[in-house]
């Protein structure tokens, strides 16, 4: 099979076409700008091109499939070029499907935790021998990859509700036709595409329809919202609900209690142990029995940046956290003020993606921040010139989170030089975004402070 990649540089788009050439396809492709580690990663493969830039001479006659990144636009000359010699093109989730409709499905939806989810049930499937492919979306300890396509008879796929490609605007969670489909919880998110909650809503009420006949639903009953979604949901599919679980804290070591027996853990917060008895439930439906699974769990570590401790000592931990909308703000806050009562909390958020930036939108993070015994908000300026979007102030931040006691910065210098002189001692900092907060070195930075 011969595949070309258009816009090859994106974070799934490179790693599908590694696990292709893996298989043994032919893979070329393309993309204005290679950033790492996937201009590493492709290098180490063979795959990177040797200039940058769209070029409609790769895109020959006898190619199997063009596979569209979203990073590209709907004038993309090697689009064009492809749409003109009646090339199929495809999504990458579609083509993601078209790898894998012969094996069993497992897709994890949900506006937060689909990374994680996800990450625990691929832990628990290696330690338990089976032999499996996957999509996730972050880089995992002990994976090479974040996609892995062979001729495993199974596959666990993050299920992402946003567009497919620029020419396919289907959320790609509707694209994988689901065996078994879990829905972690809703929260309104991608403004840009979907500007009512409602709107929003309605695709996770398709993707269940999606689902194929007599398949299962998995799906978060503490979640009001999506329990009266699922409930007027009339597919024939089998729903299987899940909720918190037992459990302890221990000077800073949080316990599953099962069947009177504590398994310690080396994650933490309310809604991590949401997302490990989601990833139980499946693991369940595929065979694993409730006491291994939590055997397992205790040497998962977690995923890249979901509350990543990057630097400690024995007063302070510092933590980076994928959190960008208000329902991961608000967890994340509040899953490490559990974890440690008597440790004083710095809390900071990167507004980063364009929902968040959103002045609409922007009340939505009211009170999110309450817990933190000093929350911070970053803005970065070159961002908000990069999308041509109006700069904030502080009092309209402060307004949005109502919350006067916000400190607010637009230039990360500034931040850092904040945060740099603050006193640590018995203190914790979570530093949150989607973003790289301009580009610092945060590992280097805790390292700095502590």
């Amino acid at each position: 099979m011969k595949v070309h990649f258009i816009a090859m540089g994106g974070s799934a788009m490179h790693n599908l076409a590694i696990a292709l050439h893996k298989k043994g396809f032919e893979v070329t492709g393309s993309d204005d700008v290679f950033t790492e580690p996937s201009k590493s990663r492709l290098d180490k493969f063979g795959l990177l091109p040797v200039l940058s830039g769209w070029f409609p001479e790769k895109i020959i006659s006898g190619l199997d499939a063009v596979i569209l990144g979203m990073h590209a636009k709907q004038d993309n000359p090697e689009l064009l070029e492809a749409q003109q010699k009646g090339i199929k093109i495809y999504s990458y989730p579609e083509y993601v499907y078209e790898q894998s409709k012969d094996k069993k499905r497992i897709v994890i939806g949900g506006s937060h935790g689909k990374t994680t989810i996800t990450s625990m049930i691929l832990h628990v499937l290696k330690e338990a021998s089976f032999k499996f492919d996957y999509l996730v979306g972050a880089q995992l300890e002990g994976f090479d990859t974040m996609v892995q396509l062979t001729d495993a008879p199974l596959i666990v796929i993050e299920g992402d509700e946003y567009l497919a490609s620029p020419i396919d605007r289907r959320p790609k969670f509707h694209l994988y036709q689901a065996n078994i489909g879990l829905i972690s919880g809703i929260a309104w998110d991608h403004i840009n595409v979907f500007p009512t909650f409602e709107s929003y809503l309605q695709q996770f009420a398709v993707f269940i329809d999606t689902i194929i006949a007599n398949g299962e639903l998995i799906y978060c009953e503490q979640d009001r919202i999506l329990k009266k979604l699922v409930t007027d949901n009339t597919s024939n599919v089998q729903k299987i609900a899940y909720s918190s679980p037992e459990y302890t804290i221990d000077n800073g070591v949080t316990s599953i209690i099962y069947q009177q027996k504590k398994y310690p853990l080396k994650v933490f917060g309310g809604h991590n142990l949401l997302n490990m008895e989601a990833a139980k439930t499946v693991c369940k439906s595929l065979g694993i029995e409730e006491e291994n699974f939590y055997k397992a769990m205790a040497t998962f570590k977690g995923a890249a940046k979901r509350l990543e401790l990057i630097g400690s000592n024995l007063q302070t931990n510092v933590y980076k956290d994928f959190a960008h909308s208000p329902s991961k703000l608000s967890a994340t806050i509040n899953a490490v003020k559990q974890q440690f009562p008597n440790r004083k909390l710095i809390a900071c958020i990167e507004l980063h993606t364009f929902s968040s930036l959103n002045k609409t939108f922007l009340q939505e993070y009211k009170s999110t921040m309450d817990d933190a015994d000093q929350a911070i908000v970053f803005i970065d300026n070159h961002v908000l010139v990069q999308k041509n979007m109006e700069p904030y102030s502080a009092q309209q931040v402060k307004e949005a989170f109502n919350n006067e006691d916000i400190i607010f910065f637009d230039q990360a210098e500034d931040l850092f030089a904040h945060l740099k002189n603050l006193n640590y001692k018995n203190t914790n900092l979570l530093l949150m975004s989607s973003g790289t907060f301009a580009g610092t070195d945060l590992t280097g930075f805790a390292e700095t402070i502590l």
